[in-house]
């Protein structure tokens, strides 16, 4: 590592950070250790800040991100200081790593890389190791209270997975990153269920019938008791207000309503299985001791973007024409967003889509609705698939448009093309997403 950081500006670090090292988003499977060994290197010099202070760890393949907003947004309602970890970020890097809703400082950034350059050329982690010790080194100088800390892929493996938490969860398992994480759900769950530790609880979020036993045999060996949200908690009515917000009544497995009107200000009819995930894992850490009470349950869902500053998720970027941004990026999650397309009132459906080039493209595009307008493109990195390559599979799948060499173009034609009455859909990738944000 030849270049020098010190006196680096925050722009300068941060390119540093992104070029120097191989990152996961950017390059793909270039970046993919099978090894935690960087991570606990950096974890001893460091002197071990994780166990600093309590965590939470989230996984799996869709909905960890807003699980993990909407756990810290309860807790901050109750008056812990609050560290959240999450990844990938949309405008700015900072947005990785928050106390109570606020990002890590630009002149933290700058002078933890400055500092300890010596380690950073000796041991050449990568970009999501060093981001990862960032993190809990910056919690634990700020004496928080508790973190969530979300995964960044697979869980085995991944950086974060050096932590002790109070309580691991898994949302879901789908076909995402198979290339490094297996080719069947059962072993994309086995990787998943790498997080899960010794006599710690451990929650599901969805229940599945290849990954259940998966689940369960971990949680036998690990000696942790193991809880399916979908098994404890229903939707009982859902509804969205005219304010823009989701309105549920859930009920416990007795059939009794234990939330009436509890209301989400995350669109997406996909966060229903999240909201019940975040129940289960409140429920579990009440019983653990916590004084989390029913008012701070709906204090924190009401004001999950208020608190912890979460974008892209089915965001609300226009009302003529209708714009919305989601960053679901794989088949399970597309098809989540394209239900709910379906059930939202509009004229002609036209779709900015953009893919990164390690997905099931073939698979993804097969969920697409033919009626509609696309507008392919490609965001700005390494990784994004050319937007000719991904029109000449659309066009093989039924799919009809015209492409577009950057994102900010394929919008400005979408909404020249759109009618006030139409939907207008921004997607495929975060990346694109990040660029529309």
């Amino acid at each position: 590592m030849s270049r020098k950081i010190v006196g680096m500006t925050y722009h300068e670090t941060l390119e540093w950070l992104f070029n120097q090292l191989p990152m996961y988003q950017r390059e793909g499977k270039a970046a993919y250790k099978d090894n935690l060994d960087n991570t606990l290197a950096l974890d001893n010099y460091f002197h071990h800040p994780h166990t600093k202070f309590k965590s939470i760890h989230v996984a799996g393949t869709n909905g960890k991100g807003s699980v993990s907003h909407m756990l810290a947004s309860v807790l901050q309602e109750v008056g812990y200081k609050v560290g959240l970890y999450t990844s990938p970020h949309l405008k700015d890097f900072r947005e990785r790593i928050k106390i109570n809703g606020e990002m890590i400082p630009k002149n933290h950034v700058v002078d933890f890389f400055d500092q300890h350059r010596g380690i950073f050329e000796k041991i050449q982690p990568s970009f999501f190791e060093m981001t990862v010790v960032l993190a809990f080194d910056y919690f634990a100088q700020n004496n928080i209270d508790i973190a969530v800390v979300e995964v960044g892929m697979g869980g085995r493996l991944d950086s974060t997975n050096i932590i002790q938490p109070e309580l691991s969860v898994i949302t879901n398992i789908g076909f995402d990153h198979t290339q490094f994480l297996g080719d069947t759900l059962e072993k994309i769950a086995k990787e998943k269920a790498g997080i899960i530790k010794e006599k710690t609880p451990v929650i599901i979020g969805e229940t599945q019938p290849e990954t259940k036993p998966v689940f369960l045999a971990a949680a036998k060996q690990k000696k942790a008791e193991i809880y399916f949200a979908g098994q404890n908690y229903f939707i009982d009515y859902a509804m969205q207000s005219v304010d823009f917000m989701q309105v549920y009544n859930i009920k416990d497995k007795q059939g009794k309503i234990v939330f009436r009107n509890l209301i989400l200000d995350l669109l997406g009819a996909y966060q229903q299985k999240n909201v019940l995930t975040a129940l289960m894992v409140i429920e579990q850490l009440q019983k653990s001791g916590m004084n989390i009470q029913e008012s701070h349950v709906y204090q924190g869902m009401a004001k999950v973007v208020k608190n912890t500053g979460l974008l892209g998720r089915w965001q609300v970027l226009n009302y003529k024409p209708l714009t919305i941004a989601d960053t679901g990026h794989n088949t399970e999650g597309l098809n989540y967003i394209f239900e709910q397309i379906k059930q939202t009132p509009h004229k002609h459906l036209h779709v900015v889509f953009g893919v990164v080039n390690d997905k099931n493209i073939e698979k993804m595009l097969g969920i697409l609705p033919r009626q509609a307008t696309y507008y392919f493109t490609r965001a700005n990195i390494p990784r994004a698939l050319d937007e000719k390559i991904l029109a000449e599979k659309a066009t093989f799948a039924g799919l009809i448009g015209e492409t577009y060499p950057n994102v900010q173009m394929a919008l400005a034609n979408a909404k020249k093309n759109a009618e006030d009455n139409d939907l207008i859909f921004i997607g495929g990738s975060t990346f694109v997403v990040a660029e529309v944000l």
